[in-house]
């Protein structure tokens, strides 16, 4: 038996514009994301077996130990492209909250392919793990490679950017999960659509050492922030917080302790981070 455990971080959309949708049915985007000190922690046990079987166990009565989770469907395409069978147990030790925004699924399945392929000896280089990732989701890519990025196409087209480090507070309705099918949907359905520009305005803040708080922009959250009061109860006592991805999580670049009903969860004391995935 081989073992191997994995943290995997959270990351947050500094900024998030949607340039079109795609022929695909996806849109292509633009968008500065960054991992943070928030983790999920993969313990991955590896036995030689006949016939492949993936079994998954968790923390967490949120999220489905079966085929329908990301992290079984990156365990079952990295088999399938090395041509091998095994029997692989991972248990996942979730920490960052489910459907909100922050990539948990997404930085699990990275996770996952990145410690197998450290397992089997890597067989992959890290330009063809990416190539795995991006067959998986949007968000992979980001999670492997680490740091501040800038992601283009879906969301799989990365380039590392300069690294800055700030703190980060997380602020998230508890019962409140919005998928990314229904954020983009809104937007789609949106007659006016915002061209602000963020992007190119916070890269060059990046560049020149600026703050870059003023800058912090996400098309998704003008989609669904009218639907929702959780949301615009997080807006009006923290007007400068934004929301990452598709949310429900807000976040502002402080550390602070601000204070919310119990229907809200606060996670303090972050930070961002130059890394992605990583053996521990």
């Amino acid at each position: 038996m081989k073992n191997i455990k994995i943290k995997c971080p959270a990351k947050i959309n500094l900024t998030l514009e949607i340039v079109n949708k795609r022929k695909d049915g996806f849109h292509n985007i633009k968008s500065i994301m960054q991992m943070i000190s928030l983790y999920d922690f993969l313990d991955i046990n590896i036995s030689e077996s006949l016939k492949t079987t993936i079994n998954l166990s968790g923390t967490s009565d949120e999220i489905p130990y079966d085929s329908r989770n990301l992290v079984y469907k990156a365990a079952e395409l990295f088999l399938s492209e090395i041509n091998k069978t095994a029997e692989i147990n991972i248990h996942i030790e979730k920490h960052i909250p489910i459907s909100a925004g922050l990539a948990g699924g997404s930085t699990d399945a990275a996770g996952t392919l990145f410690g197998l392929n450290n397992i089997f000896g890597k067989i992959f280089t890290k330009e063809q793990l990416h190539t795995l990732c991006s067959k998986l989701g949007s968000d992979l890519n980001v999670c492997l490679e680490g740091g501040c990025l800038l992601a283009t196409s879906r969301g799989e087209i990365i380039k590392p950017i300069k690294f800055v480090n700030m703190p980060v507070t997380l602020i998230k309705p508890k019962i409140l999960g919005i998928s990314a099918k229904e954020a983009y949907t809104k937007y789609s359905n949106k007659e006016f659509k915002p061209k602000n520009n963020m992007t190119e305005k916070m890269l060059s803040a990046l560049e020149y050492g600026e703050d870059i708080r003023k800058y912090l922009y996400n098309d998704l959250e003008y989609a669904v922030f009218d639907d929702y009061k959780e949301l615009q109860t997080i807006k009006s006592k923290l007007p400068n917080s934004i929301m990452s991805g598709s949310g429900s999580t807000y976040f502002v670049l402080e550390n602070i302790y601000p204070k919310f009903s119990d229907e809200y969860e606060i996670i303090s004391d972050l930070k961002f981070i130059p890394t992605g995935v990583n053996q521990i």
